[in-house]
């Protein structure tokens, strides 16, 4: 697989963050949990880019939001002490679901909060690759990339599979599964930690 020229890690700028919200999209189309919340296309398509906004979007206004060249992939951290924006998640879900469907949501995003480490530690929300360019190695540069900063840093490193088949991937970048987060009919996500090295 070549990763030389289109693995090649940047930093996200305020002008690009449409590029990395869209590609996030992409990527997330078939995500179970994603899929979950927003089982319509349109609906999906409406709201996603706006939860992707609250959740990660972050990152951008601290330069850890991440892409690889020509945005087929993109990777948003939030550093120590920066947490997604829960009362735009909140709202969003709110004017966006029907009522029956906003306990299940909700109940998954408590359990999300127990499963977070207490100490300091790099979060990602959110990373994904259009799956158009998928297979590529595009992932794991960008997991790369954060990754070596929690090791100068010796910090931990803490993300939520929302998709079973992307677990090998963050294992053999180091993380292990903490549990299981279920409520209602979502499907499982799995909370997972990669420690301090």
């Amino acid at each position: 697989m070549d990763t030389t020229t289109t693995s090649t890690v940047t930093v996200t700028t305020p002008a690009q963050v449409e590029q990395a919200v869209a590609v996030i999209v992409l990527a997330f189309g078939t995500d179970p949990a994603a899929r979950w919340t927003y089982p319509d296309p349109g609906q999906y398509l409406t709201h996603f880019p706006a939860v992707v906004r609250a959740f990660g979007g972050k990152a951008f206004a601290h330069g850890t939001g991440h892409h690889v060249g020509g945005f087929t992939g993109a990777a948003l951290w939030l550093p120590p002490g920066i947490h997604p924006d829960e009362e735009a998640l909140q709202a969003i879900f709110r004017d966006s679901l029907p009522v029956e469907r906003q306990a299940g949501i909700f109940g998954v995003f408590e359990q999300m909060a127990r499963f977070h480490p207490s100490e300091p530690h790099w979060y990602l929300p959110l990373i994904g690759v259009d799956p158009a360019h998928q297979r590529h190695g595009h992932g794991s540069a960008l997991l790369q990339h954060a990754l070596a900063r929690c090791d100068r840093d010796h910090t931990p490193a803490y993300l939520e599979s929302s998709n079973p088949a992307n677990v090998p991937l963050y294992e053999r970048h180091g993380f292990r599964v903490l549990g299981t987060i279920q409520a209602g009919s979502s499907p499982p996500i799995l909370p997972m930690l990669r420690a301090a090295r």
